[in-house]
């Protein structure tokens, strides 16, 4: 029998002990008071069969025989409680609320019994899992006037939860936490903090996760909570605060959660920090070293203008990838850094790789480091080589035509040093003819200067 023992223990007694009690309110319903003498033996008889003898079907017997009988109000009365008592312990838990139903009905049970009655049928309803059942009589029981005990007002929050009336069960869940106070139970807690999320009450909600966390500030469940009702309430700068108060307490271990912390500082323009704690997790094994990952770091230190500090990540990376885009980026970095001769390899190294989004624009840029270098030649080689892809040919074609007009201008400033020369030494011959009219005792420089009038026009002729 389920839980049929423990009823017949309980609620079964307090049915026979009314059997045998009247009451001033009974008897303005019922005005008989006692048995009359066959139908007080058979009642006796069956008494007997149920408490003495343990013998509930010979009890019922008995009952059975004293239903045929003519009985007054007060012997039908006694012989239903009886009989509900029997059924009990039967597990005939159905059985046993009509009988207190009926003994109800026909005025058998009255006064304080009948506030006593609904809630004994209430409890037999919970037996038989008919929670509806269970709460109508309950709120009979109630309306009698009673004030439930803590145990009470917990199966009444408990058939309110059952039957989704949060709000209802609400009131009596509370005056369980009341009545515990600072010795309330997790489970009264978590219940009530399950209500008033169902409620919307966030503010009694979070008063509750404190409470919690004053216990144990350790609790990963009650941190979880927290951060899902910021989550929920679309406050994800304060759900990030406590994803933060949990990872510098220590509570956060696996990637995943790292990774929730990590995207958070990013999301809220903090790349640096972002990255520094991506950084300190790989190399502490927590998050894996993945390219996704190192990408991600890399990236992280570049947004947070850190050049030196993601070279690493996209060196690593750029070894992991299976084509040249990471080379690329990598060469992208260290010429921003001014490390032109290892711009130069990683760009080389993404060409060689292949598979670029913009395989010009790398010749561009190794250009642009050559020419950094000085290296004009094998900078204008490259932007030639440039030319010949879409993405790279309108920078590169600006490249030559630079170069192109560099290479002019330097030949006129050659060109007009060449004739600043020539006029200076021109000037120089007419002074020595003016010179000469006055005798051979000439400058030693007259005697070489068509020489050298002649050298520098040839320079100039050979410039074209």
């Amino acid at each position: 029998m389920r839980k049929a023992q423990w009823m017949t223990g309980v609620l079964g007694a307090a049915l026979i002990a009314f059997a045998g009690v009247g009451s001033a309110q009974a008897q303005q319903a019922c005005e008989a008071t006692e048995f009359g003498s066959d139908a007080g033996q058979v009642y006796l008889n069956a008494e007997t069969e149920l408490i003495q003898n343990d013998n509930p079907a010979g009890a019922l017997q008995q009952l059975n025989q004293l239903r045929s009988m003519e009985l007054n109000c007060y012997e039908r009365g006694a012989m239903l409680r009886l009989s509900a008592a029997v059924k009990i312990n039967q597990d005939d838990l159905t059985g046993a609320i009509r009988d207190l139903e009926e003994a109800i009905r026909v005025g058998a049970i009255a006064g304080d019994q009948v506030g006593q009655t609904y809630y004994s049928i209430a409890q037999l309803h919970l037996q038989t899992e008919n929670v509806p059942q269970a709460k109508a009589y309950m709120d009979r029981w109630l309306a009698t006037g009673v004030t439930p005990t803590r145990d009470q007002n917990w199966q009444l929050a408990v058939i309110h939860q059952q039957l989704e009336d949060y709000r209802g069960a609400l009131p009596y869940a509370e005056r369980v936490l009341a009545a515990d106070g600072n010795n309330a139970s997790r489970q009264t807690i978590d219940f009530l903090i399950f209500l008033y999320d169902r409620t919307g009450d966030r503010a009694k909600k979070a008063e509750l996760l404190q409470r919690l966390l004053r216990t144990d500030p350790n609790d990963r469940r009650v941190w979880d909570a927290i951060a899902g009702d910021y989550y929920s309430g679309n406050q994800e700068r304060r759900a990030f605060e406590v994803y933060k108060a949990m990872y510098l307490a220590g509570l956060l271990t696996e990637e995943q959660e790292i990774m929730r912390v990590v995207n958070f500082y990013n999301q809220f323009n903090v790349p640096f920090e972002a990255a520094r704690i991506l950084e300190m997790e790989m190399n502490r094994g927590r998050v894996s070293k993945t390219f996704e990952r190192l990408e991600l770091l890399a990236t992280l230190y570049q947004v947070a203008r850190e050049f030196d500090r993601a070279l690493p990540a996209i060196r690593e990376a750029a070894q992991m990838s299976p084509d040249g885009k990471m080379y690329e980026r990598l060469g992208r970095s260290l010429f921003e850094l001014g490390e032109y001769e290892d711009a130069i390899e990683a760009y080389q190294s993404a060409i060689s790789r292949g598979n670029l989004s913009e395989p010009g624009y790398a010749r561009v840029m190794i250009g642009q480091a050559m020419y950094e270098l000085d290296r004009k030649g094998e900078a204008r080689d490259f932007f030639n080589e440039a030319t010949r892809f879409s993405d790279g040919r309108r920078a590169a074609n600006g490249w030559v035509n630079f170069l192109d007009s560099e290479v002019r201008t330097q030949l006129a400033l050659q060109r007009f040093q060449l004739q600043t020369r020539l006029q200076g030494l021109t000037n120089e011959k007419d002074s020595c003819e003016e010179l000469r009219v006055f005798g051979n005792n000439l400058p030693e420089g007259c005697s070489t200067i068509d020489d050298r009038i002649a050298e520098v026009q040839a320079e100039i002729d050979q410039l074209g």
